[in-house]
């Protein structure tokens, strides 16, 4: 009988920066085709542990596995959207330039291929971006640079997105958008998220990933965020937890 390899699998994981605790036995597996959703207050380990799972930190014990293969292994198979975009303002790279990088694995003696091209100006079309492929990236506003940015991991091809809270800047007809375009069943992508958008994001997302440190999984559904006042000090998020939650918050066993 044939074993399905989870797109991520944590077990026991655990991270301090300068000995300071920011996870704890983290355990949390993603199956393939899987929409999670990441919440939590600031500062309770949501980036972090997208970091991890990146390769971009190493845990202090436990173990990640991203297809079957350790983080770096596997970091070229992920499509990535950063929470913030960190770029010099006076380098004149083009919006096109900037998805293309999109299609960067490894290098490129000849350049970029038609493919990779293509797979770019299909990327900026999905996102309704082909009018600003030849303006400067940092000419554009805040909330285009975002949906740049998602265009980039888009043009990637892969079927594992890790988002960090790539709805922050855009407006709600473009989140949306994003959200159907990220479901539609042609693309079978995994989605990791992290955001504080929920109104839509409910109706997308199959189970919400609670991050204050440790980590605790749930279902999700279209109820008010009542529920997770423990975690948010009463921010209205369309969340529902599981039975054990009550108006004065949520155990976590």
């Amino acid at each position: 009988m044939m074993t399905t390899i989870p797109d991520i699998a944590i077990e026991d994981v655990s991270f301090a920066y300068a000995r300071v605790p920011v996870l704890e036995n983290v355990n949390l597996t993603i199956a393939p085709g899987e929409k999670v959703c990441i919440v939590g207050p600031n500062g309770g380990g949501k980036t972090t542990l997208i970091k991890l799972i990146l390769g971009l930190l190493i845990p202090d014990q436990g173990n990640i596995r991203v297809f079957g293969d350790p983080p770096r292994r596997a970091a070229r198979r992920i499509g990535y959207v950063p929470q913030y975009a960190h770029y010099d303002p006076d380098f004149p790279v083009t919006v096109f330039d900037v998805v293309l990088m999109g299609r960067l694995h490894g290098p490129r003696p000849r350049g970029y291929s038609r493919e990779d091209e293509k797979a770019a100006t299909r990327a900026l079309e999905n996102m309704h971006l082909a009018s600003l492929a030849h303006r400067l990236f940092s000419e554009i506003s805040g909330g285009q640079r975002q949906r740049v940015l998602i265009a980039r991991a888009l043009a990637t091809g892969n079927r594992l997105l890790i988002m960090d809270e790539p709805t922050a800047n855009i407006d709600a007809g473009s989140e949306q958008y994003l959200f159907d375009l990220l479901s539609a069943p042609e693309r079978d992508l995994t989605v990791l998220m992290i955001t504080h958008e929920m109104g839509v994001a409910s109706r997308f997302f199959e189970s919400i990933v609670c991050v204050n440190r440790q980590v605790v999984v749930h279902p999700t559904s279209e109820l008010t965020g009542e529920n997770i006042r423990e975690i948010y000090g009463g921010d209205p998020l369309l969340i529902r937890h599981d039975h054990r939650c009550s108006l004065e918050g949520h155990s976590h066993d």
